[in-house]
């Protein structure tokens, strides 16, 4: 499983998105262009060391993205807010591509048609979006969880919870 960023508009934004990736183990592919020059000085107030441990790749554009090693041949599922089903009734897989849109447009209607499935987080009546950060650790936490991923992270002394049924 792997996170995308299409064109990422602000660098705080995908700093704490490359973050959430290192904690999770989840390589990130990122497609340029970037609204913003891309260097260490604009992501490491948030991303901190994590950046260090975050495995990244750099691609010219959505087709280049696609014909990538790892990307190519897998799902692609977009969080939008045009999704068919909550990410929650999504049923996750191993090799997955999470793929979020960029902060202020997400994504064209042509990567809306590319894509194998749009899923959308449930919001309260009225809400319109969630920063986009926040939505890929929504989206990415359930992914992992539904996949069985963090039972290899959990701490020995952390019981799971439904070891407390």
């Amino acid at each position: 499983m792997r996170l995308a960023l299409f064109q990422p508009d602000i660098p705080q934004n995908a700093a704490a998105v490359l973050r959430l990736a290192a904690c999770l183990g989840l390589p990130v592919e990122i497609i340029e262009p970037c609204g913003f020059l891309w260097d260490d000085r604009r992501l490491r107030r948030v991303g901190m060391d994590y950046l260090d441990a975050a495995t990244t790749r750099r691609h010219t554009g959505w087709e280049a993205v696609r014909r990538a090693d790892g990307v190519a041949g897998s799902r692609l599922v977009l969080l939008t807010t045009r999704g068919a089903i909550a990410h929650v009734d999504f049923a996750f897989r191993v090799d997955d591509v999470l793929l979020l849109g960029r902060e202020s447009v997400g994504v064209p209607e042509a990567v809306h048609q590319a894509v194998d499935a749009r899923v959308a987080v449930p919001m309260a009546a009225g809400a319109r979006s969630l920063n986009v950060a926040m939505a890929a650790a929504l989206l990415a936490g359930e992914a992992v969880r539904q996949t069985g991923g963090f039972q290899a992270m959990r701490p020995r002394n952390v019981p799971s919870y439904t070891a407390n049924k």
